[in-house]
């Protein structure tokens, strides 16, 4: 007997979100920080130094490293779309055609997760309460409306933005996660002649999560998909035959299987499980460090997902409801495992998101207008000090906000684009009409409550990312310190370097077009780098007395990332060898 659903929502709560408009939110959405913008510290610069290594044949396909080191993440098939996008592009900039491929990812993101929702909204036990005299949502349109509605609460969500376009393994773990999500909830409702599609995104979003760094997420997710799969077998639509899940439950687990196979022959495997205590002062903070990333980097779909889980109470064990809910409970448990807490998390905001678009159609009126109060007064403030910071920046007044740029970002000098300009002056009288449609007398639609939340994110993102771009640029990039360092070594010269992170040394070479070696016993090359940090070990590997001490060059916007210059002598005097000793003492400013 089917349970009885929380859902009472009528027909013409169903209309249809103008395609126009969702396809310019996504746009808007997805094309700012893949355009116009240099790689960033650390993990973006790290992961594109080692897709330039691919590219150029100096690394191996099936261990890709940045000058023979591993990098912060063991995966291979972002590498591999980087570096194969510079190949076939050497028209562009590596840097962006490097970045193609994930602004793709991103927006197969977008539309994997509205067809997955799409598909889980059309589940029978997912449908609104049929009214006596009828006028209910009809079935296709209420999918629709909800699939609407979630993809403005995955664009909504605050963690999304800035990691959404790096070119890391993060973002393809997370495109290949949304794929394998689409497969399964679309795999219910679907003919043995339309199988091909579905069947293809859950192969290729399996094996890619494995080959993203996420073996053990690809395994629970095929092995929890396999079980739903095999639960909902009745929870089909009356034209499908419930026979198709036990096909689709036999697929998932084979190419779980199969993908647990790939990850052990090439070594994929890594248990990274770190998770914190409950007995010291320090594992009482990192614990409320990750509540805190929780509560802010999936919001505002948090919320509306637990609403939705006790609402729907009843039918936790129907597909709308079971199947995002394993994808969540996968990412955040990894989340709460791993040292990359973020980037595990991001992983649960498609379906965070699918859950959410479910609690729409039982919120209260009271409830949807103190969500769009609040998105409106909370990023109207959050576009206002964008704008008026840049204003400070471009004419010094307000005084203090030009002065908190001046200290915090010294030596930055403003430039001001025309093209950013009327960008960002366009979507913020958009914003203004958007609020103007929202606070109107308009038909209640189900999706209306999303509007605000996503119009809002966009704003800020687009705002971030044209007014405050060369700002942010020049914070959060490696650029300036890499000008330094090329400013000081002779042309075509090689640069040995020390202590080192990957985003760093992929930064000297590819903003300063560096020749980089690792530092060894016997000296190759006439200029050594050190980091401060490491200057303490550097004579364990290093014949330091080889070296004369030259500078300390410092990033302008972290003072805590200095690097030690070193230049190679033919032969070591007293004086250059008592100098080359004494550096560790000019280590901090």
């Amino acid at each position: 007997m089917n349970k009885p659903s929380p859902a009472i929502i009528a027909q013409s709560a169903v209309r249809r979100l103008p395609r126009l408009a969702l396809l310019l939110f996504c746009v808007a959405y997805v094309l700012p920080g893949f355009l116009g913008r240099g790689p960033w510290k650390t993990a973006d610069i790290a992961a594109f130094g080692t897709m330039r290594e691919l590219a150029v044949g100096n690394a191996s396909w099936l261990h890709p490293q940045l000058l023979g080191q591993a990098g912060e993440f063991e995966a291979l098939a972002p590498y591999w779309l980087g570096a194969l996008a510079i190949k076939l592009l050497p028209f562009f900039d590596s840097a962006f055609a490097a970045r193609i491929p994930f602004g793709l990812l991103l927006a197969m993101t977008l539309l994997a997760t509205w067809y997955a929702i799409y598909y889980l909204a059309r589940s029978p036990q997912a449908q609104p309460v049929a009214f006596a005299f009828g006028g209910e949502a009809g079935p296709i349109d209420y999918a629709r409306a909800i699939a609407d509605a979630g993809l403005l609460a995955l664009i909504a969500s605050l963690g999304l933005a800035q990691l959404s376009h790096e070119t890391t393994p993060a973002l393809a773990q997370l495109g290949f996660t949304t794929l394998v999500f689409y497969a399964m909830a679309a795999s219910a409702y679907r003919s043995a002649s339309q199988i091909i599609g579905p069947a293809l995104g859950l192969t290729i979003g399996l094996a890619g999560l494995a080959l993203s760094g996420a073996p053990t997420v690809a395994v629970l997710l095929g092995a929890g998909s396999t079980l739903i799969a095999l639960n909902s077998r009745k929870d089909v639509l009356p034209e499908d035959k419930p026979a198709q899940a036990w096909r689709w439950a036999l697929l998932a687990g084979t190419l779980t299987l199969a993908v647990a196979f790939l990850s052990y022959g090439l070594d994929l495997w890594r248990w990274r499980i770190d998770m914190a205590g409950l007995s010291t002062p320090a594992d009482l903070k990192e614990w409320r460090s990750l509540g805190r990333l929780l509560i802010w980097f999936t919001w505002p779909t948090w919320p509306l997902a637990a609403w939705t889980l006790w609402r729907w109470r009843r039918q936790l064990t129907s597909r709308h409801v079971a199947l995002p809910l394993w994808f969540a409970i996968v990412a955040i448990a990894a989340t709460l495992t791993t040292t990359a807490s973020d980037r595990s998390l991001l992983l649960s905001l498609p379906p965070l998101a699918a859950l959410a678009a479910f609690a729409l159609p039982t919120l209260k009126r009271s409830v949807a207008s103190l969500i769009d109060w609040f998105t409106l007064l909370f990023f109207t403030g959050c576009a206002s000090i964008i704008w008026v910071i840049w204003i400070a920046m471009q004419t010094g007044m307000p005084k203090q906000p030009a002065a908190n740029v001046a200290k915090l970002a010294p030596g930055f000098e403003p430039s001001f684009s025309w093209l950013a300009f009327l960008a960002a002056a366009g979507a913020t009288l958009a914003w203004a009409w958007l609020v103007k449609w929202r606070a109107g007398r308009q038909r209640t639609a189900v999706w209306k409550s999303m509007v605000l939340p996503a119009g809002g994110a966009t704003l800020c993102w687009l705002l971030l990312m044209t007014l405050w771009l060369p700002l942010l640029d020049y914070a959060r990039s490696y650029a300036p310190l890499s000008r330094q360092l090329a400013a000081r070594v002779d042309p075509q010269a090689c640069v040995e370097v020390y202590g080192l992170n990957s985003g760093q040394m992929a930064a000297f070479q590819y903003h300063g077009n560096l020749q980089l070696r690792l530092a060894g016993p016997k000296a190759s090359c006439p200029y050594l780098v050190v980091d401060v940090d490491s200057q303490d070990t550097v004579s364990k590997v290093v014949d330091m007395p080889e070296w004369a001490y030259l500078a300390t060059l410092r990033r302008p916007t972290d003072k805590s990332e200095n690097v030690a210059l070193y230049k190679r002598v033919s032969v070591a005097t007293p004086d250059q060898a008592a100098t080359s000793t004494a550096a560790p003492a000019r280590r901090r400013p």
